[in-house]
């Protein structure tokens, strides 16, 4: 009985031991300091700022008139992405593309700094995109998103279907992502944050790697391409802000409303897709009521980048159908 009460005292012992390691180090892990400067200290020349749902908002604007279009990006990106296409778009009618929360020069608000829905997460994101609508006088557009950006424009479409004239969905990530991780509430943790601050700031090693998956020929990314996908990284709380948009994702539930999605819509993909494999773009063509399939030839992920001229033909072709 001493001898079980004693190797009972001792997995107690160790036990919490544990737990202050658990609680006690990442709270001591110092963070090395960045040379960060404000969002608006990055602006390009034709960079516009707007306040909406208490964020301040950083987009470009072109062309005028209908039909109107929002673009949206995908992870990781910014309204660099659509660099190729603005003015291309813009001879149809007014175009704007803008930074998501978290990416590009957006303002990146910390915890403790908004109240309500979490302007990181899914639900305020489709609600941010029909508030830069409002803001900008666009009664109607058609949405345009690629990759993750895909899945904002969708779930817009799905819960309000009277703003969306149609959907351009570029290699969206509709079928990608499963169950939020169990571990995911651990995240938003004083320990949790302040590792994953560190942790986000990886994407310095790994995201030339991410970024060439995206093109099928990842040597068209020139010193100059890559200043413009890392300038955002000298933002304020951009590592942070970062890690609450990781913290805060869970899978959206748009594949089970896919039959609702009746709205004219373009899925486009480049054949060379290895970030949402071309298979899943074709899928989700074939399981949209009113759908079109483009697939580029000899093209990766990010098609209106790396294969602007197709990208902008298909466009064009799926405006001319539209009623």
């Amino acid at each position: 009985m001493r001898k079980l009460k004693r190797i009972i005292k001792i997995v107690l012992i160790v036990l919490g031991v544990l737990i202050v390691i658990v609680l006690v180090v990442p709270l001591l892990v110092p963070i090395p300091a960045e040379d960060t400067v404000p969002p608006e200290k990055l602006a390009d020349a034709d960079s516009r700022f707007i306040v909406v749902n208490g964020i301040k908002v950083h987009y470009k604007m072109a062309g005028q008139g209908e039909p109107a279009f929002l673009l949206m990006h995908g992870f990781a990106a910014s309204v660099f992405s659509w660099r190729e296409v603005m003015q291309p778009f813009a001879q149809h009618g007014l175009v704007v593309a803008y930074d998501r929360p978290a990416f590009g020069l957006t303002a990146r608000p910390m915890p403790g700094e908004w109240t309500g829905t979490n302007p990181y997460s899914l639900d305020a994101q489709v609600e941010l995109a029909i508030g830069m609508m409002d803001a900008l006088g666009m009664p109607r557009a058609i949405l345009v998103g690629n990759s993750a950006g895909g899945t904002v424009a969708a779930l817009t479409a799905l819960r309000h279907p009277t703003r969306v004239r149609a959907l351009i969905l570029v290699d969206p990530a509709i079928f990608v992502g499963g169950s939020a991780p169990w571990y995911q509430p651990l995240m938003t943790t004083p320990q949790g944050r302040r590792i994953g601050q560190l942790m986000a700031r990886q994407i310095k090693n790994w995201g030339i790697e991410f970024a060439k998956s995206a093109w099928h020929d990842p040597a068209k990314i020139t010193p100059e391409i890559w200043e413009g996908y890392t300038k955002p990284l000298r933002a304020e709380n951009w590592d942070r802000a970062l890690w609450e948009f990781t913290a805060a994702s869970r899978p959206a539930e748009v594949r089970q409303h896919l039959a609702e999605l009746t709205l004219p819509t373009l899925v486009i993909t480049g054949d060379d897709d290895r970030i949402v494999p071309t298979e899943q773009s074709v899928r989700l063509a074939r399981a949209l009521p009113n759908a079109h399939l483009v697939v580029i030839p000899n093209c990766g992920h990010i098609p209106h980048e790396e294969c602007p001229d197709a990208f902008m033909q298909a466009v064009n072709d799926f405006l001319k159908r539209l009623p």
